[in-house]
Parts: C-alpha cells; sequence; structure tokens
C-alpha cells in the first residue's frame, strides 16, 4: 500500500483554504447584519448596503454548503 503525499497535501491545503474562506465570508455576513441593527438602533435609519453585504455573504455560504451536499450525495449526480 502506497499513499500519494503530494494529493493529500492537495486535498488538505483546499480543504483549509475553503474553511478559513467560509469562516470569513460568514464573519462579514454578520458583521454586516451588525452595523445594520446598530445604524437601525441609532438614529432610526435603514442602510441598505449593510443588509446587501449580510445577504450576499450568507448565500455564498449556503451556496458553498449545497454545493458540499450535491458532492457528497451520489443521487444528486
Amino acid at each position: 500500500m502506497s499513499l500519494d503525499w503530494s494529493a493529500l497535501g492537495q486535498v488538505t491545503a483546499v480543504s483549509i483554504g475553503v474553511t478559513v474562506a467560509v469562516v470569513v465570508v460568514f464573519a462579514l455576513g454578520v458583521l454586516g447584519l451588525a452595523r445594520f441593527e446598530g445604524a437601525r438602533e441609532e438614529n432610526g435609519t435603514v442602510h441598505a448596503g449593510s443588509l446587501t453585504q449580510a445577504a450576499l455573504c450568507f448565500a455564498a455560504c449556503a451556496a458553498v454548503v449545497a454545493y458540499g451536499i450535491y458532492l457528497i450525495v451520489p443521487r444528486f449526480h
């Protein structure tokens, strides 16, 4: 039995990279929601940019999760 160490290293690097990217995008979504709520509580005006940022970030995270499920479940292929 032999292992292809370079392939294992590539899979590990991509997994870590995608994990960090999803966490950063999710954190940016939470930041957008926090800015939206803070602006609404502070002066009663709604800033659509923060809400749009949050929605896009959460949609990107949902797309990554959906793609992962698509790759794992053989029935979807």
